[in-house]
């Protein structure tokens, strides 16, 4: 009976696959995993194989790869109310002749889009261009996303079987391809490298890169950050050991595992192995806002999470976004440390973090206080201070007023516990010691608001000033000449104590700035740099020395020179640059402040500066390599001007501070001029300070904005294209000034006409290219600084995710304000110091 009931449904089961394959035979098949040059695809309801699920979402596929089952595709993607759309690389549900499921279960997981920063509307189109460019239109025609490919004899695109869009020569060779550009997401066979990164969006339906956190792989290990000045790891893989190849190192979901590949290309054994289980059908991992890392797999229920890669049971509250900023979380709740300096931002969503009822004031730094979180830790804990006490700790953070919190661990004794002083504040924690095994206390800053007497403090009373007795006036004015000699006395003592107290509190001062991991003595870096023997470069504040440390660490170290101006620019670089790190930007090491010796310890910089690359060296630099020094450049001040808790202005932006590594990765360099503002001013007065020729026309009123950078890039970016001096006083008067020569080749419609020659044999393939750059030029110099980008639209141009303005006025340059700013004290001008080499 069981074997002819089992070959009844056997039967059954045939014949109604039969009757499915025959309805289908009717239907047109989609199996197009490759398009050739001169195609185009609009987006609208009517575009083939446009599928709408139960959740919300809707796809539109252009190419599909493979069939039956859970596959690849790419195309047009909404969810919600589909007024905008992705054009991204989705895994969907496909059945035996390729064609697009709908069903309650298995909904299109997006792992890869192109415009997540920038969606389109109905009616977009995404062409295949015939000379090699992707380019996805908005319905009005504005280009929202490109892969910059024109003229690199680009012949074909596929979609590979391993989800990755690529853009081929009639060689099959590699042009451009999505795996080098990920989002949020990891399918396996794809490497995350290092100098990558995964950075989630904002919600399933708000696609909007978050930039607060991000995931990214080091030579040390893949780490977990909230992407803050400095950045707070929350969660880190490392990898001990040293590396012995200089491929990049990477990290690679396959196999249904993570690895992590450190000291060769494919290693038998992986460096790092992070165990998750063994993938029977499609996976991909996510990077979501929450701080969590979960991989998905395909399942006969659907998509299910089948591990949580940052998570372990009972640390539900270690993630910086949990709560977030101030909240505190107790076994999964969120609440607030205290109800008088914090309230919640949304009373039904606790989860959304505190906000800070009186913000911390710099200007009334008198009225800091602290508040005390007992058993309290932090998600993210890097020691600023080692070996210190709790006293220690907490005066730290008040002496410096980018300090939010003195978050302190204990050691074993109490001088030996550890401080770490962040800039910002996200989820604290309620500490179980069972989890930590350590006791921490939390001392949050806040302001507290002065007493003012009014009707309700009748107490609080100001002094009323009563009428001087003519005795007093008589016994003041027979005391007034011994006073006035007094006087003089006393103000000379002063004046000699204050300038040895000044030193020594700006000593104290130094030691408490985060972020500023050693203090070297005079001695040590006289001895390092072989009594200051091998100079690097100088200018009007110093010289700079190359010296080596007893590690053998190669380093650049600044002597600055003098009393009154230099002091400000010791101070002024050490306060921006001393608790700041980025890609970017030269690395501060350390310092010296000895008596009257100042000195700054720097990376060393293998390239030396800009200027001695782009005005013609033996070994000039081609167009992408200037191309990706442009776009560093534009990264290190979006970082100064965006994204730093206090807005930093350089103010002298030119060749000779920008430096380059091994690899021409560039970084900004010599903060000595630089202001620090805070976030909510808009602008700050300041004596004109910078180089000629690189200074913004706004200067002549003292009254300047973050824009005047921008302006200083422009100038850079033009020398870049152009391979000469802004100011070159080799060349006849009317050659002299280059925005003259700009302004001039842009009224003829002959900007090409300027690129440096050492790389004309670049300009039949770079052209357009050349030509978005020179208009990004004119952008950042417009007379008119409101009317100037600000440098993450810059980035987003260079990047191809935004257009330039269209409406630039071209009569940039000012003689006047020219004249005006080469007779300034030159003081300030002559230095062509450009910190370390």
């Amino acid at each position: 009976m069981s074997i002819f009931y089992t070959q009844f449904v056997v039967l059954c089961c045939y014949f109604a696959l039969l009757l499915y394959y025959v309805h289908l035979s009717n239907a047109e098949t989609f199996d197009y995993p490759s398009a050739n040059l001169s195609t185009s695809w609009i987006n609208t309801p009517s575009l083939p194989h446009s599928v709408s699920f139960t959740d919300n979402s809707t796809v539109r596929a252009i190419l599909l790869r493979g069939t039956f089952g859970p596959k690849f595709a790419c195309g047009f993607y909404c969810n919600g109310n589909c007024n905008s759309y992705l054009f991204a690389i989705f895994i969907v549900q496909t059945n035996s002749v390729s064609h697009i499921t709908s069903p309650n279960i298995g909904f299109p997981q997006v792992v890869w889009s192109a415009n997540r920063n920038n969606p389109v509307s109905i009616n977009a189109t995404l062409q295949f261009t015939s000379d090699g460019d992707l380019v996805l239109r908005n319905g009005d025609g504005k280009i929202a996303w490109s892969t910059n490919t024109s003229g690199k004899s680009v012949s074909g695109l596929n979609l590979t079987e391993m989800g990755n869009l690529v853009l081929y020569d009639d060689k099959n060779r590699v042009i451009w391809q999505s795996f080098d550009y990920p989002t949020d997401s990891l399918v396996p066979g794809q490497r995350l490298i290092s100098g990558k990164k995964l950075t989630p969006s904002e919600s399933a339906t708000n696609w909007t890169q978050l930039n607060l956190l991000s995931l990214s792989v080091t030579d040390q290990g893949m780490f977990a950050a909230v992407d803050s000045s400095p950045p707070q790891v929350y969660e880190e893989f490392q990898v001990f050991g040293q590396k012995t190849n200089k491929e990049p190192s990477y990290v690679i979901l396959r196999n249904g595992s993570f690895s992590l590949f450190m000291n060769s290309s494919e290693p038998s054994e992986p460096d790092m192995f992070l165990n998750v289980p063994v993938a029977s059908s499609a996976q991909y991992a996510r990077f979501f806002s929450d701080g969590h890392l979960r991989v998905y797999e395909w399942g006969f229920e659907g998509w299910k999470v089948v591990d949580d890669l940052l998570s372990s049971p009972g640390y539900e509250c270690f993630y910086p976004t949990v709560c977030g900023s101030y909240g505190v979380c107790s076994s999964g709740q969120c609440s607030c440390p205290s109800t008088t300096y914090f309230e919640q931002i949304n009373d039904r969503q606790p989860n959304l973090g505190c906000a800070v009822i009186t913000p911390l004031s710099c200007g009334d730094s008198q009225n800091h206080n602290f508040l005390m979180l007992n058993d309290t830790t932090y998600s993210s804990f890097d020691a600023d201070i080692k070996d210190v006490d709790l006293e220690t700790c907490k005066l730290a953070c008040s002496k410096n007023c980018s300090c939010k919190a003195a978050i302190f661990q204990y050691g074993p004794n109490p001088a030996s516990g550890m401080c770490y002083l962040p800039n910002q504040v996200f989820s604290l924690i309620n500490n179980d010691k069972e989890k930590t095994h350590y006791n921490s206390t939390i001392y949050l800053k806040v302001q507290d608001v002065p007493i003012m007497p009014n009707a309700s403090n009748p107490d609080v009373t100001i002094p009323n000033r009563k009428e001087k007795s003519r005795t007093s006036t008589i016994l003041w004015s027979s005391l007034g000449s011994l006073s006035g000699l007094l006087l003089i006395i006393g103000i000379g003592a002063f004046l000699a104590w204050k300038k040895r107290n000044g030193d020594e509190d700006e000593e104290d001062y130094l030691d408490q700035v985060p972020g500023m991991p050693i203090r070297f003595s005079y001695d040590d870096l006289k001895a390092s740099t072989d009594n200051f023997s091998k100079v690097l470069g100088e200018g009007g504040f110093g010289t700079v020395f190359q010296g080596n440390l007893a590690d053998g660490t190669i380093i650049a170290v600044k002597r600055l020179n003098g009393l009154g101006q230099v002091r400000k620019s010791f101070l002024a670089e050490v306060e921006s640059i001393g608790s700041i790190h980025h890609v970017n930007l030269v690395r501060l090491l350390g310092f010296c402040a000895d008596k009257s010796h100042r000195l700054l310890v720097y990376e060393f910089m293998y390239n030396g500066s800009l200027d001695k690359w782009i005005f013609h060296s033996p070994q000039d630099l081609d167009w992408q390599q200037r191309k990706k020094i442009i776009l560093d450049i534009a990264k290190g001040l979006t970082y100064l001007h965006e994204d730093c808790t206090q807005k930093i202005i350089h103010l002298d932006i030119k060749p000779q501070n920008i430096l380059l590594d091994q690899k021409f990765n560039a970084k900004i360099s010599d903060f000595g001029l630089s202001k620090l503002i805070d976030r909510d001013q808009s602008k700050v007065v300041t004596t004109m300070r910078g180089t000629p020729g690189y200074l913004a026309p706004e200067w002549l009123s003292s009254v300047i904005t973050e824009k005047a950078d921008i302006y200083s890039f422009g100038v850079v970016l033009l020398e870049m294209l152009c391979g000469r001096r802004n100011v070159d006083h080799s060349q006849p008067e009317e050659q002299m000034h280059l925005l003259s020569i700009f302004e001039k080749k842009a009224e003829e419609d002959n900007l090409l006409d300027l690129v440096d020659n050492y790389f004309s044999n670049d300009m039949e393939f770079h052209r357009v290219e050349i030509m978005k750059m020179m208009k990004v030029a004119a952008w950042c110099l417009q007379k008119d600084y409101a009317k100037r980008p600000p440098m993450s639209m810059v980035v987003k141009i260079i990047e191809g995710t935004a257009n330039v303005e269209h409406n630039l006025d071209f009569n940039m340059s000012d003689p006047s304000f020219l004249a005006a700013s080469w007779k300034q004290d030159t003081q300030l001008f002559a230095s062509v110091l450009s910190g370390p080499r």
